[in-house]
């Protein structure tokens, strides 16, 4: 059982590593093809056509193809992801600023999904048919019909422009970088202030924080919803249930030891998904709300046709997919062995 779960692991690893490499040369064919110069895009529309000699043999565009692809993953695996055409900054450093405030974002979300979603869920697939299931199910459908920009909207003109109660953009009040400066230490501002004591700079970004999170976990809320019920009503269908209620076990015992555990896998396998869509969500809501992260990032990369920058988040966000997958695989295996046989 352990050789087979081990193998598995490693089968699902090389598979991992196929996609991301395919996900790189994908990646370099698009930099290649987008229409424009980017040695003029470095260089500026001022430059002179010595200047773009020049640029053009530092960025090494005219170089045949296998060597500018050779030249690509040989950088990527020391960590360059080249060179933004906007901020003249390495996209390694702008992405390793910008990443972690995406990440907090949907990180909050997803958790906020997963606390209301599984329970909502348990509870249709429990009272199958009744009132509480009904409810479950119209909220399901709402959450993940309504548009995310109509939520985000709404939200802003409720609780920040009528009520005042939370604010409407921003990642923490500016005012506080001059009153409560903040150590950075993993680039979440709720996280560092945690870790540093700094609890003027932790409210304020936790008010910060609500608003966007809600906008976030509104679809991953009712995916989760819908498939904890559908995965558990399955499970409370099978035939081993059915002999154990004829064994005379009671509901409680059979619904907790029986439908629920392997019920969770397919749950585990959408929570990942819906991460990694999340985080591509979040771009939109990230511009809505001004929040300092990879959405405010591609923007303004793509409106200055920064092909590296684009290309970089691009490549993170496939890793992340596949990291998040493989991490799945394992804890699939721990919560049921079974799932190593398939």
């Amino acid at each position: 059982m352990v050789n087979s779960i081990w193998w598995r692991l490693i089968r699902r690893l090389g598979q991992a590593l196929l996609v991301v490499f395919g996900v790189v040369c994908l990646t370099f064919l698009i930099v290649r093809v987008v229409p424009g110069d980017p040695a003029l895009a470095y260089a500026g529309p001022r430059a002179s056509q010595s200047q773009l000699a020049q640029v053009r043999e530092k960025l090494g565009v005219d170089d045949p193809l296998i060597v500018q692809l050779f030249r690509y993953l040989t950088d990527l695996l020391s960590g360059d992801l080249g060179m933004s055409l906007r901020t003249r900054h390495p996209v390694a450093q702008d992405l390793a600023t910008a990443l972690p405030a995406s990440l907090q974002l949907t990180g909050a979300a997803i958790l906020l999904a997963v606390a209301v979603g599984v329970p909502l869920g348990i509870l249709a697939a429990r009272y199958r048919a009744r009132g509480i299931d009904w409810g479950v199910r119209v909220l399901s459908v709402l959450l993940v019909s309504l548009p995310v920009f109509w939520v985000a909207v709404m939200l802003q003109l409720y609780f920040s422009t009528k009520l005042g109660w939370l604010p409407t953009a921003g990642a923490f009040d500016s005012g506080l970088k001059q009153s409560s400066p903040l150590t950075t230490i993993t680039g979440m501002t709720v996280v560092d202030s945690l870790l540093t004591g700094n609890w003027a700079m932790l409210g304020s970004g936790l008010k910060h924080l609500i608003l966007p999170m809600v906008v976030i976990a509104a679809y991953p809320i009712g995916l989760i919803a819908q498939m904890t019920r559908a995965s558990v009503s399955d499970e409370l269908q099978l035939p081993h249930v059915t002999y154990a209620r004829a064994a005379g076990f009671s509901e409680r015992s059979i619904f907790t030891s029986l439908a629920l555990r392997p019920a969770l896998n397919p749950v585990i396998s959408a929570i990942a998904l819906v991460f990694a869509y999340s985080l591509v969500n979040s771009f939109l809501v990230e511009g809505i709300f001004n929040w300092p992260g990879l959405g405010s990032y591609t923007f303004a990369a793509i409106r200055a046709v920064d092909v590296p920058a684009v290309a970089g988040v691009t490549l993170v966000i496939a890793i992340l997919y596949v990291t998040l997958n493989f991490l799945v695989d394992i804890v699939q295996s721990l919560i049921d062995p079974r799932v190593s046989s398939m």
